[in-house]
């Protein structure tokens, strides 16, 4: 006998008819007195009550289902130029089962165009001392007036209102309470953003009851043609909670608690795997089929709605809940575990690089990726386009963005799919409990692959599964997808809590052999004021110590970083003569032209004394072979410079005393200062003036770089902020250096008659490259790596949406 099970889902989605409103499915709920929808189709006479015993409201000469700018409600009546007579309404309100203390009447109306002449917008008829009460409002003030059973006024109150009572749909509740022998009353409005203003005050009598609702007796003028009305209520207390949330369709709730409020409210079962709190914010709720709502719900929010496999409920996991997760189960390819084939495909099924996401009645955004292996470029710069979009139920206009990036991101993971994943339980009877106990969403983890497979483990997460039991066969194949793109960021956490390296990405600055267990590697920061490098170990402060150890990816490559300095660092903590010995890092200064006898290092700086022929320039290098670089470091005088400049500079791509770059700084005449760009002992481009002046002895900072052939320059004082701009940035053309030594220089212009001026230096770094030390081919992989070699965490956290 072939059998076939359906679950909850399918009974929900057959012959089910749209959800009532917000508004109606919340108001009778809470017991009112009486209460009239106004939902009513377009040929109606009248408005059916849901509260048992209040009958239809009379209504003539309205335009039914006219307005449908609420989104709480169905489509409601206008005013309209519909001839004579003119549109009335009335609802009579049954008697109370006690005595009243206190009631209110409320409804809802929008009117765009205000009235200019005071009209009555609704009538409260009652028992007692007020036999009447009316409301009226206008563009430029509102009234209450109490009307007596002979028709004399007992209460006439100007109310100063503006115009921010139209043009929107507003709720006005009027109530009245018995204080002593006073009648206390009040009038309020509210829109949906929340705005509420009022007015009361008392007047002598008795409350009474209300008896009905209705408009004035010549029913609505002509300058209320547009007026929009529902939702009337009346309720034996002053004030109800009923229109709360309701009121504006519960937009802003999140995804989780719509979907648990639907399902308690139609008493479907519904098990959620975090907490309501948890989950997307959503837009109004509309006059959709229940399902249609959760389904509405759980696609904005991203997350998996299923059906338990233990229970006869719905099953929600939010995409909160998705996130980085630890494998529920695990199996060992090498074991046997994984039954064939298992065969990984590198296909565009899943890509989808152009994504546009529409929020439903707001606006939409787009996320493109535009470079990369899966990007919108055409091949093979990329694969082309793939679009996508999709219209969700979200709260505001804002999330629409975040919401296409999410799913570009979800779209563009460049990893190929293991579909299937098989088991035969029937040969492994000890992974029958956890096979049984897992769900979709859960991770799986296949360990013990094969290098020419997949070179690490493999994460996939569960979205279906099917199953095969016979009397000597018990199989089970999930369908999978990759869970690496949802591995995201988070704080504290050992591996997902570190930030990946910065714009432009890192790469090996010289090549590196199998063996090699130190990495040169280069971290441009193209646009910032500085680069933006790896952690350090040790090194200038600030260093992280206990952040190491920590995986990279290299060409396929796994290693684990242990130790990461600055390629070059020196504070010259130290006392040497005739030279300036063994920075910090371990390398040893070489010095060029001049003598031994110029150089010393003393008090914490370096100095280069120009004792004689001060135009000569001092060479001062630290680490060779170097190509792009960032140098920071501290400069100053000892004196102000007489004759001709004074110009220390950084040295960069030094290959000989002819052959070079400099980031040269001119310390001129009476505290003036320049910047400038050589090639060897020629300016390339024009002198910047910098926008300060010095004095002997005072600190500066000079950050250089040199991307490619361009060099930047950038000074400023030791105590003030870095600026954003560069005073120097010239590109070389002639003669370019490809690679050489990183230091700093000291002369003078000829000219010069200072008496044994000294440069000094202090605080050196060459803030990028960095100096990493690994442990190599942690996933199996062993292969040398080019210079230029792209490198970055093994498991770099993403931003969740």
């Amino acid at each position: 006998m072939s059998v076939q099970a359906a679950g909850v889902l399918r009974r929900l989605g057959r012959g089910t008819k749209p959800l009532d409103s917000a508004l109606r499915r919340r108001i009778p709920s809470y017991a009112p007195l009486a209460y009239w929808p106004m939902e009513e189709g377009a040929e109606a006479t009248q408005a059916y009550s849901p509260i048992a015993g209040v009958k239809p409201l009379q209504a003539k000469g309205f335009e039914w289902a006219r307005n449908d700018t609420l989104p709480s409600s169905g489509p409601l009546p206008e005013v309209g130029s519909t001839g004579a007579p003119l549109p009335t309404l009335r609802g009579t309100v049954p008697p109370p089962a006690a005595a009243l203390t206190e009631w209110s009447v409320y409804f809802l109306y929008r009117l765009d165009q205000p009235n200019a002449t005071m009209r009555t917008f609704m009538r409260v008829l009652c028992t007692g001392t007020v036999a009447e009460w009316r409301i009226l409002m206008s563009a430029t003030g509102s009234r209450i007036q109490a009307l007596d059973t002979e028709g004399a006024l007992l209460v006439n109150n100007l109310i100063a209102t503006g115009t921010d009572i139209f043009g929107t749909w507003v709720q006005l509740r009027f109530y009245v309470r018995q204080n002593g022998s006073s009648i206390e009353w009040r009038v309020d409005w509210s829109d949906l953003g929340g705005d509420r203003g009022g007015f009361g005050t008392t007047v002598t009598g008795t409350v009474g009851r209300p008896t009905a609702v209705a408009t004035p007796p010549e029913g609505y003028t002509t300058d209320l043609n547009g007026l929009a009305l529902g939702h009337i209520s009346v309720w034996p207390v002053a004030t109800t909670t009923a229109y709360e949330r309701a009121m504006d369709a519960w937009i802003g709730e999140t995804a989780t608690a719509r979907m648990l409020r639907l399902t308690t409210e139609e008493r479907v079962p519904l098990a959620l795997s975090a907490p309501s709190s948890v989950g997307e914010p959503v837009g109004s709720q509309g006059l959709k089929p229940l399902l249609d709502l959760v389904r509405e719900a759980a696609d904005a929010d991203g997350g998996l709605l299923t059906e338990d496999q233990t229970s006869l409920r719905l099953l929600y996991r939010p995409r909160a809940a998705l996130y980085s997760q630890e494998p529920a189960l695990v199996l060992d390819y090498a074991g046997g575990e994984i039954a064939p084939p298992l065969e990984p495909v590198d296909d565009d099924e899943a890509v989808r690089n152009d994504v546009t996401v529409q929020r439903e009645g707001g606006s939409s955004a787009r996320a493109v990726l535009e470079s990369g292996p899966l990007s919108v470029q055409a091949p093979p710069a990329g694969v082309g386009v793939y679009e996508d979009s999709a219209t969700l139920s979200l709260a505001s206009d804002d999330q629409a963005e975040p919401q296409a990036f999410w799913r570009m991101h979800l779209g563009t993971w460049d990893e190929p799919r293991y579909p299937a994943v098989t088991i035969n339980l029937h040969k492994h009877p000890d992974l029958i409990p956890a096979v049984l106990a897992l769900r979709e969403g859960d991770v799986l983890r296949l360990t013990g692959m094969p290098t020419w497979l997949a070179p690490d483990d493999v994460d996939l997460m569960v979205r279906g599964f099917t199953e095969t039991l016979l009397p000597r066969k018990w199989v089970i194949t999930f369908d999978c997808v990759p869970a690496g793109p949802w591995q995201v960021g988070a704080v504290g956490d050992s591996v997902r809590g570190r930030v990946d390296v910065d714009e432009g990405g890192s790469t090996l600055a010289l090549p590196a052999t199998t063996t090699d267990t130190q990495l040169l590697v280069h971290t441009p920061a193209p646009g910032r004021a500085g680069a933006l490098p790896w952690i350090a170990s040790a090194g200038p402060a600030p260093t992280y110590p206990a952040e190491f150890p920590f995986d990279v990816r290299l060409g396929g490559e796994t290693a684990r970083v242990t130790a990461c300095v600055p390629a070059a660092y020196d504070a010259f903590g130290r006392t040497v003569s005739n030279g300036w010995g063994v920075a910090d890092c371990g390398f040893t200064w070489v010095g060029a032209l001049g003598s031994d006898s110029d150089r010393a290092v003393s008090g914490g700086i370096a100095t280069i004394t120009l004792a004689s022929v001060k135009d000569t320039a001092r060479f001062q290098r630290i680490i060779s072979q170097i190509t792009d670089c960032e140098v920071l470091t501290r400069i100053s005088v000892s004196q102000i410079a007489t004759g001709s400049a004074i110009i220390p500079s950084v040295l960069l791509r030094y290959v000989d005393t002819d052959t070079f770059y400099r980031a040269r700084v001119r310390f001129d005449l009476s505290g003036a200062m320049a910047a400038e760009v050589t090639r060897g002992y020629t300016q390339i481009g024009a002198t910047t003036v910098l926008p300060f002046t010095y004095t002997a002895g005072a600190w500066v900072w000079v950050r250089a770089r040199l991307t490619g052939h361009r060099v930047q320059v950038r000074v400023w004082p030791d105590g003030q902020q870095e600026p954003t701009v560069w005073h120097a940035d010239q590109t070389i053309t002639t003669d370019p250096i490809p690679v050489g030594q990183v230091g700093v220089t000291a002369s003078t212009f000829g000219g010069n008659t200072n008496t044994n001026p000294q440069v000094r230096y202090d605080d050196f770094r060459v803030i990028t490259p960095q100096l990493m030390t690994v442990q190599r081919s942690l996933n199996g992989i062993i292969k040398p790596h080019s210079a230029g070699t792209a490198l970055s965490l093994a498991n770099p956290p993403r931003l969740a949406l």
